[in-house]
């Protein structure tokens, strides 16, 4: 069983939402976890309640949208893995930093618990700067892995980095033995 987050970088909603459509055909049970900016949010990528209902039918289930049902994950539903995918900057610094206030952040440290793989497809507009340090911090952590990354576009916004989204399910087959994808930043 893997858990499917989803943050709120919403321009990146599309390829991560095609992302876990192949990843239910290779997983029976996929278990969609949202932001409340995810799941509360609509903007010019699409309304939100479009995306919810997207989601769901994908994964044949409601999404986990609280802290309170986002607490089992780890004790009481084992997970094989845990994706967040997109994962903004903000929900990063969270995780670097114990911080446990969204249901994407409950998830990441109730399955960290059980010590298995965290897979964060990162896509943040101040990854090489305000972010920089809780990459590092997150690269050192045991059973967290980051899908490559590259600088979207590196002329109009020199500090962003974007995950290769066509790489997340190497990375996750990585993750489930122990590995990092190299190369991280591509």
């Amino acid at each position: 069983m893997i858990g499917y987050c989803f943050c709120g970088s919403f321009c990146t909603f599309a390829q991560s939402y095609e992302v876990l459509k192949r990843l239910k055909d290779t997983y029976k049970d996929v278990i969609p976890i949202m932001s409340y900016n995810a799941y509360n949010t609509d903007t010019r990528f699409g309304e939100s309640r479009e995306w919810i209902d997207k989601v769901e039918d994908v994964c044949g289930c409601k999404i986990i949208n609280t802290i309170k049902d986002a607490e089992p994950l780890g004790p009481k539903i084992s997970l094989d893995a845990l994706i967040i995918a997109p994962c903004t900057g903000n929900t990063l610094a969270k995780l670097a930093n114990g911080i446990t206030d969204t249901p994407v952040c409950m998830a990441a440290k109730a399955h960290l618990r059980s010590d298995r793989p965290l897979v964060i497809a990162l896509a943040s507009n101040d990854a090489m700067s305000a972010n920089l340090g809780n990459i590092g911090t997150l690269l050192s952590r045991k059973n967290v892995y980051f899908v490559p990354m590259v600088q979207d576009e590196p002329i109009k916004k020199p500090h962003s980095l974007v995950a290769d989204f066509s790489q997340l399910e190497r990375t996750l087959c990585d993750a489930l033995s122990g590995k990092q994808t190299r190369k991280l930043f591509i």
